[in-house]
């Protein structure tokens, strides 16, 4: 029997950040940081915000679990988690101008 998906299990965990940038240790580790969260399948969303589409909240805790063990020693970093439905309704502008919404991506999971 195969898994069904709901709009309301499915969850996006987005994670917004400010990090400090002024001297070369503190841009290494904004660097460091954007970096860890592409390889744990994040995407950027936009400059200082990258999101992540999780199956479930159980799988999504994993990955918020991953953000927090590579947090930067400064700055401010914040972990949002809602759901496919609430993601749903984002409305995008592109200068001023309505972007039609991306497609959903069909996670495939191979056993």
């Amino acid at each position: 029997m195969g898994t069904r998906f709901s709009e309301y299990k499915i969850m996006w965990v987005l994670v917004f950040f400010d990090l400090p940038t002024e001297t070369k240790k503190e841009r290494k580790a904004a660097a460091k940081f954007r970096k860890d969260l592409l390889t744990d399948g994040f995407t950027m969303f936009q400059f200082s915000i990258y999101l992540r589409h999780c199956p479930s909240m159980e799988n999504a805790e994993v990955h918020i679990k991953r953000v927090k063990k590579c947090l930067p020693e400064y700055g401010e970093v914040g972990i949002l988690c809602i759901t496919d439905k609430q993601f749903g309704n984002i409305e995008i502008f592109s200068a001023q101008k309505p972007k039609e919404s991306q497609p959903i991506c069909q996670q495939l999971e191979l056993f």
